[in-house]
């Protein structure tokens, strides 16, 4: 029997790199492959920005394979991140809820895509830099475990893959540190042993998400309304509804004297409601387009550990199914700011329980 073969998304950063190193040391037959995914944008644009979408991604990752000894592909996947990832992440800006696209990217690009098209070239798996690891339960199912590498756990935001890409998904980062992923690739002599880590949100390098989405629907976005107190009492005008999430302090352009934050949105009266810090935290919340992972479903209470966005700590909640596809979570302590639209991740130990979308 040959080898098993799998395709490895490079991206052109440090850890893609030794993922694939790593995987060929293992005796697979490695392939690169590096996914354009970015729309058509000017030249030097694309090059200042860098990070995974860059054209010079492109160039590092194909450097890298070529010191592998690896056979390098790019993998158009423009349609699909267009209508997956931005159209999403725009619509739901539009109805005052936050997204977290690198999910979307995950679950509809990086995998149902990159998988797809490298089974349909006969690889037996395909395999990133993520920092998590994969397990196959008593129970048969699969299930993501947290990294070794606790500050760089990458599980939040890979919570929606399927049984079937986990079951032919490879993650050989997950097992070390940052540090000790740049030291192997320093010692190989990899072009991207120190390469900064790339953006949070790839296709908005300069973080000004309203101006992007006024972009992408040509000036057709929400108009300015009032900010109000939660009664309804109005304070000023805000510049329109995409330019606040739940949480927000910084550049509310509105002066009350003391500290105010953005607890809630309103798309149906357009109006941003402010409050004091203590406004912002809560105790509950609901949560659909639920995947469970380490279990089929969820059958009565559980008590868990739930991470409701990318840099929160995690706090123990309990949480029960309220319908066929709506999640029912009770913190036992208050929790900052959140946010619908983000994603809610439940944590059984440092096993990935399921997650969903905060309503």
């Amino acid at each position: 029997m040959g080898k098993k073969k799998v395709v490895v998304g490079m991206s052109g950063g440090v850890d893609s790199s030794v993922a694939a190193w790593l995987l060929k040391e293992q005796g697979y037959e490695v392939i690169g492959a590096t996914m354009q995914i970015w729309q058509q944008e000017p030249e030097e644009a694309l090059e200042e920005q860098g990070g995974c979408c860059g054209l010079a991604a492109v160039e590092d990752a194909r450097r890298v394979a070529a010191m592998l000894g690896i056979p390098h592909y790019v993998m158009n996947f423009r349609e699909e991140f267009k209508k997956n990832v931005i159209d999403y992440f725009v619509a739901e800006y539009q109805k005052a809820r936050t997204p977290n696209p690198c999910i979307a990217c995950n679950r509809y690009v990086k995998w149902d895509s990159l998988l797809a098209r490298s089974m349909a070239i006969g690889a037996d798996y395909i395999a990133t830099g993520h920092y998590a690891r994969i397990q196959k339960l008593e129970n048969g199912r699969y299930a993501l475990q947290k990294s070794a590498a606790a500050a760089k756990d990458q599980t939040y935001a890979l919570y929606s893959l399927t049984q079937r890409q986990l079951a032919h998904t490879l993650m050989p980062v997950g097992d070390y540190t940052k540090e000790e992923i740049r030291a192997m690739a320093e010692k190989l002599g990899l072009r991207t042993a120190n390469k900064p880590d790339s953006q949070e949100i790839c296709f908005i390098p300069d973080h000004d998400y309203a101006g992007f989405i006024e972009r992408q629907q040509k000036g057709d976005v929400p108009p300015p309304g009032n900010f109000v107190t939660k009664d309804g009492k109005i304070l000023g005008r805000h510049k329109g509804i995409t330019h606040y999430t739940v949480g927000q302090r910084k550049g509310l352009g509105i002066a009350m004297g003391v500290p105010v934050f953005v607890t809630e949105l309103r798309p149906d009266t357009n109006e941003v409601v402010l409050g004091a810090n203590e406004e912002v935290f809560g105790e509950t919340l609901y949560g659909d387009r639920l995947n469970f992972m380490s279990v089929p479903d969820l059958e009565g209470e559980r008590e868990v550990v739930a991470k409701i966005r990318y840099n929160h700590a995690g706090a123990p909640c309990t949480i029960q199914k309220t319908g066929e596809d709506q999640v029912f979570c009770r913190f036992h302590e208050p929790v900052r700011a959140i946010t619908p639209g983000q994603a809610v991740v439940f944590y059984d130990g440092d096993i990935v329980l399921g997650g969903g979308t905060i309503l």
